[in-house]
């Protein structure tokens, strides 16, 4: 059988309700109402003149995915792009996705390349033709630095910024607590145009980082902390990815965000609930920046949703980096690595993971969702499409001892199997049984333990009887009876003696004329192929790594990767990196997308039959 990576499979149906997703209700009472039915739209990003002087705007809503390019995507990052952007491909709107660069010091190209792939290989792109005017919607906040820049100037001119020349100390201090009001900055007072001059000379690099910063002016006895005249600019000298060194000043983020979001269009910007406290910034900004023909009204709205918090992974960034850098991992694509880099090079399809970010829903409400759900989903997607496949991971020799005398020297049996077992159109498989073969060392026991149906040699029972060797079928092939063993000097089992029942081979019409209770797999030795498989667990040996105040390294995992020689069916032996299989009894593997070659198989395990670290 030649064997070609399996066609993409797809999520597996849910018959049943879907789940929640509150976000859906304000969509449609927003297109309802109509609330943004008469935005125009000036084909670009860009202020308010800029999208009045285009029609209107074709996308009944806007979203994005903003991320910043400081690190990987990782598997709570598959949640917001599936949200973003199926909502947009539900409701006849566009997704943009957005590279919030306003940090340089933690932001590389690496990163950029890297987010656009996994975007790309999640299965969402950020294209779009409504009404017949193809656009591509990649964004740059950074490209969106002279607009920023000009924005915080106006606020400057109507009194509502300042710069703030305070110590970061004395403006940790005066910003008050939960249950004390803040005390205003000496340098509230300054006059509007004293304020623009300082900010020019902080333009200009004249002031030296840290030594000011731009504040919005709103109320500093505001019950929300985050409304107590918060930073909008620092200095900051260091090269930026895209723009170089052009800037030596850069927005604060909870400045820069709403900023963009308006710029692009943005009907609802959806982020995660850490965000829920500076949606007062983001209206209070927006109206003011509106009120000046800055940017476009109606002006976007935020909404929250619960992020994703899986069990035994962790997914701050820092931390992420942190494995990488010191060495505990091999990479950001290391597939014990919850990023999607490393997911998708253990063996995740994008399908698995659209319908893991499915199944699990849309809420307010902090939640665990254990892994097994993620591990869960794959093997819905896997199932019905896999091609089955015997492989051996621990193997012990097997010798059929009456092979020559019944078969002749040297002669080799043909089997076959089905490629899947409910799909015929799938073809065949076909395997060479002869002399000796590879069994699973556990598919052999000594002494054998009660209820064990696997392969056993003749003994004494304790009770003084004697016991016959077992017999089991070698899958898809003949019944055989256990005979005896060999070991070696040191007492470890090197073979196993069978001897082959003639007339038994499956599909024939003696195979049922012996009864077994056991069926085990096996590889030929004359045309089993050799291969690496790396056996992979989870990261961590505890369901939260991350809690209280324990250091995270202390629970990894130390049989989370184990690396075995291992015999294979020569039917899998030639597939493409990025194949998937069922190895029979054994689990779901897929050819490692950067080492697996012709002549050289590598496998991954991607996960179990099932969720064997079940409760």
């Amino acid at each position: 059988m030649t064997t070609h990576a399996p066609t993409p499979p797809a999520a597996a149906e849910d018959t049943g309700s879907k789940p929640s997703n509150f976000l859906r209700q304000i969509i449609e009472t927003d297109l309802e109402q109509g609330t943004h039915a008469q935005r125009h739209w000036g084909g670009s990003p860009g202020d308010a003149a800029h999208h009045q002087a285009g029609a209107l705007d074709p996308a009944r809503i806007r979203t994005r995915f903003p991320p910043e390019p400081n690190g990987y995507l990782h598997i709570g990052h598959a949640k917001s792009i599936c949200l973003n952007f199926g909502l947009a491909q539900d409701y006849n709107g566009v997704c943009h996705l957005r590279f919030d660069d306003t940090n340089p010091e933690k932001e590389s190209q690496e990163y950029v390349d890297a987010i656009i792939e996994a975007v790309h290989w999640l299965g969402f792109d950020w294209t779009s033709n409504l009404n017949g005017q193809p656009e591509t919607h990649l964004y740059y906040a950074s490209n969106y630095f002279d607009l920023m820049y000009r924005a915080a100037v106006y606020l400057i001119e109507q009194g509502l910024a300042y710069v703030d020349e305070q110590s970061p100390e004395d403006m940790r201090k005066s910003r008050g607590d939960f249950t004390t009001p803040g005390t205003d900055s000496p340098f509230r007072s300054r006059s509007v145009q004293d304020n623009l001059d300082r900010f020019t000379q902080m333009r200009n690099g004249e002031l030296a980082d840290g030594a000011a910063v731009l504040r919005a002016k709103i109320d500093m006895a505001h019950p929300n902390i985050n409304m107590r005249d918060p930073a909008i600019y620092r200095i900051r000298r260091a090269h930026h990815h895209n723009t170089g060194d052009q800037w030596c000043i850069y927005p604060m983020y909870t400045f820069a965000h709403p900023i963009e979001d308006a710029l692009e269009n943005i009907t609802h910007s959806i982020c995660t609930l850490e965000f829920e406290d500076q949606r007062p910034f983001y209206d209070w900004l927006l109206e003011h920046l509106a009120a000046g023909g800055i940017v476009n009204t109606p002006p976007s709205r935020q909404f929250e949703f619960a992020r994703l918090n899986l069990t035994y992974v962790v997914t701050s960034k820092r931390k992420l980096k942190q494995l990488v850098d010191e060495g505990h991992v091999q990479g950001w694509d290391d597939p014990r690595m919850p990023t999607l880099a490393g997911l998708r090079r253990r063996g995740y399809t994008p399908e698995s993971l659209r319908l893991f970010c499915e199944r699990i829903g849309v809420t307010k409400a902090d939640s665990w969702i254990d892994y097994g759900t993620l591990e869960g989903s794959l093997r819905d997607v896997l199932d019905p499409v896999a091609p089955r496949a015997m492989a051996v991971l621990d193997p012990l020799r097997v010798t059929i001892t009456n092979w020559d005398a019944l078969m002749g020297a040297d002669t080799l049996e043909d089997c076959q199997a089905p490629v899947h077992p409910h799909h015929p159109d799938m073809g065949q498989r076909r395997m060479r049984l002869g002399r000796e073969l590879w069994i699973e060392r556990e598919d052999f026991m000594e002494v054998p333990e009660k209820g064990y149906r696997r392969l056993y040699p003749p003994h004494t029972h304790a009770s003084g009887q004697t016991v016959e060797g077992n017999k089991v079928r070698l899958k898809y092939g003949y019944v055989v009876a256990c005979t005896g063993f060999n070991k070696d000097a040191d007492g470890h089992i090197t073979e196993v003696l069978v001897e082959l029942i003639p007339d038994t081979k499956s599909g024939t019409p003696g195979a049922d004329s012996v009864k077994v209770k056991g069926v085990i797999g096996w590889v030929g030795a004359a045309d089993g192929v050799q291969a690496e498989v790396r056996l992979y667990d989870r990261l961590f040996s505890e369901a939260q790594p991350d809690a209280g105040d324990r250091d995270f390294l202390t629970l990894l995992n130390p049989d989370s990767l184990k690396t075995v020689t291992a015999w294979i069916e020569p039917s899998v032996a030639d597939a493409a990196p990025e194949s998937h299989f069922q190895f029979e009894r054994l689990g779901y593997f897929a050819t490692d997308r950067m080492d697996h070659r012709s002549g050289k198989p590598v496998f991954n395990r991607v996960t179990g039959l099932k969720d064997s670290w079940a409760k």
